[in-house]
C-alpha cells in the first residue's frame, strides 16, 4: 500500500478527510468461544443462569444446555434472625460443634519459619492466651468415647448420644468425685439404650474395663441426674410461655427386653432374617406368656434363639450360642425346658406353614 501524501499544517488548519492516511487491520480469526441455543440459534444468545439448580437455561426456548453452573455470587449470608446469641454468624469459616463450648474461631501460629524462632514464640504465647482446660478435657473425653465406640463398631449416633450426654454432666459440674472412666461408661450404656441397640453390663465391662457393680451405680446416678435436668428445662420453657418439644426432652431408658438382644446375636451366629424375627416374636410371646418370668434377658434371649434354630432348621448348639450371648450352655438348656414345657402355647403355625419349619426337629432337652 503507498504512503499517502504528505500535507503541511500551519497551526489551528484542519486536515481534508480526502488526503487523511487510512490504515486497515490485517484480518484476524475470532478464537473467543461463545456458548449458543443449538435449536435457536440466536445471536446474541439470551441464556439465564439458575443457580438455585446449577443449570444454563436458554431464555428463548427453555433448553438445558449446561449443568452443575458455579455460582460466582458473593457468599456472604448472615443468620442474625435465627442466631439467639446475636453473634451474627456468616456462611464462612468451619461449622461450630455444638459440643464445644465458646467462638471456637481460633488463629493458629506456625513456627517452620527456620532458625530465628519468632514464630515459635509467637505460637506459644497464643496459645497461652486461647488455652482452655474445660475443652480441653471435653476434647479428650470425646476422643476416648468415639475410640471405645470405634473399637466395639457401634454406630456413630450412639457415640454422638454418649458425647451428648457427657457434656451435660460436665457443664453441670455434678459427679466432681466420681472416675471419669466410670462416667463414660454411664454415658455409653444410656445411650446405647436411647439409640436402640442395648448393651448389657458385662458388654459394658468388657469395653471400659469398670467394674459391672460400677457401671450400675454410675447408672442409676445418671438417670436420676438426666431426669432432673429435664424437668428444669421444661419448667422454665413452660414458664417462659414457650412450647415444649417432645425430641428436645430426655426419655427415661427402661431395661433391655429379650427381643432387642435377638437382632444382634442372630446376626452373629450368621442365622437368616426369617429366623431372627421367628426369634423375635418368640421373646415377645414368651414375656406375655411369662415361660421366663425372672430370668435374665440374656438366658431368655439366648433360650429364644436355641429353640427358633431347631424349629426353623437352621440348628445352632447351646455351646455356640453361649460363645456369643455369654452365659453358660448350661443355663440356655435350664431355660430352653421351660420353654419347651409351653411350645404349643408359644409357636404359631404361620411360622412352620409350607414346610418353613418343624416343631419334631426340637431336641426335649
Amino acid at each position: 500500500m503507498a504512503n499517502a501524501a504528505t500535507q503541511v499544517l500551519l497551526p489551528g488548519t484542519v486536515p481534508d478527510a480526502a488526503t487523511v492516511a487510512t490504515s486497515e487491520e490485517p484480518w484476524r480469526e475470532n478464537l473467543n468461544m461463545q456458548m449458543i441455543c443449538r435449536d435457536c440459534k440466536e445471536f446474541p444468545p439470551n441464556l439465564v443462569e439458575e443457580f438455585s439448580s446449577g443449570d444454563m437455561v436458554c431464555g428463548s426456548c427453555g433448553l438445558v444446555l449446561g449443568d452443575r453452573i458455579v455460582d460466582t455470587r458473593s457468599e456472604w449470608r448472615t443468620f442474625s434472625n435465627d442466631d439467639q446469641g446475636n453473634d451474627d454468624p456468616s456462611r464462612v469459616g468451619d461449622g461450630a460443634n455444638p459440643l464445644l463450648n465458646g467462638s471456637q474461631l481460633q488463629t493458629t501460629i506456625s513456627f517452620g519459619d527456620g532458625a530465628s524462632g519468632r514464630s515459635r514464640e509467637l505460637h506459644r504465647a497464643q496459645n497461652k492466651a486461647t488455652h482452655d482446660k474445660a475443652t480441653k478435657g471435653l476434647l479428650a473425653a470425646y476422643k476416648e468415647i468415639g475410640a471405645l465406640c470405634d473399637g466395639w463398631n457401634i454406630k456413630k449416633n450412639v457415640s454422638d448420644t454418649a458425647k451428648h450426654l457427657f457434656k451435660m454432666v460436665d457443664d453441670a459440674k455434678a459427679f466432681k468425685g466420681k472416675s471419669q472412666d466410670a462416667i463414660i461408661a454411664g454415658c455409653i450404656f444410656i445411650a446405647c439404650r436411647q439409640c436402640g441397640v442395648p448393651r448389657t453390663f458385662r458388654e459394658i465391662f468388657a469395653l471400659t474395663k469398670v467394674s459391672k457393680k460400677e457401671i450400675g451405680r454410675i447408672f442409676k446416678t445418671l438417670e436420676k441426674f438426666f431426669a432432673a435436668q429435664n424437668k428444669e428445662k421444661m419448667d422454665a420453657v413452660v414458664q417462659s410461655g414457650g412450647i415444649v418439644n417432645p425430641n428436645d426432652s430426655y426419655n427415661t431408658t427402661t431395661s433391655t427386653k429379650a427381643q432387642e438382644l435377638c437382632i444382634r446375636y442372630c446376626s452373629q451366629l450368621g442365622l437368616s432374617p426369617k429366623c431372627t424375627m421367628v426369634s423375635q416374636e418368640l421373646a415377645d410371646r414368651m414375656t406375655s406368656v411369662g415361660a421366663l418370668a425372672g430370668r435374665s434377658p440374656l438366658s431368655a434371649a439366648a433360650a429364644c434363639i436355641y429353640m427358633t434354630s431347631y424349629l426353623m432348621k437352621q440348628p445352632k448348639t447351646a455351646k455356640e450360642i453361649s460363645a456369643v450371648a455369654g452365659v453358660s450352655d448350661g443355663t440356655i438348656r435350664t431355660a430352653y425346658k421351660f420353654l419347651y414345657l409351653e411350645k404349643d402355647k408359644l409357636i404359631d403355625p404361620d411360622w412352620i406353614r409350607d414346610g418353613k419349619g418343624d416343631m419334631k426337629l426340637l431336641p426335649p432337652s
